[in-house]
């Protein structure tokens, strides 16, 4: 009988692993906070050649007075339907604003400083 090695908890994965699979993904959470309180927001983004998150936001929204400056996290992951296995990737780092390209609009470059992330095993959690 071949042994199954299927891992049975949360395989970590090294940081250029994490960067790859950002890389191949287009939508994750950013985490930040407003007076204190956690928020957490879907969003588009994409993944810099340095490795920084690059996501877009209108110049007036929330976002971008909450996290000029701030230090934020972000995650994006994938969870197969059928079977459960999938990844999840963390990426905390300070965020900057800058005007966007289109009028209104702002760019918000996340500074990774830490980027951790796991494999998700398929099976019940």
């Amino acid at each position: 009988m071949e042994p199954d090695h299927t891992p049975t908890v949360n395989a970590p994965l090294d940081e250029r692993q994490c960067l790859r699979l950002l890389a191949g993904a287009s939508v994750g959470r950013v985490v930040y906070t407003i007076g204190a309180l956690p928020a957490v927001l879907p969003i588009r983004y994409r993944l810099g050649p340095d490795g920084s998150v690059l996501l877009h936001a209108t110049a007036r929204s929330e976002l971008v007075r909450a996290v000029s400056g701030a230090l934020v996290a972000f995650e994006a992951g994938e969870v197969d339907a059928a079977d459960g296995t999938g990844w999840s990737v963390t990426v905390l780092g300070r965020a900057d604003a800058s005007a966007g390209r289109l009028p209104g609009q702002v760019a918000i470059r996340i500074r990774p400083e830490l980027v951790t992330g796991r494999l998700l095993p398929d099976g019940p959690a």
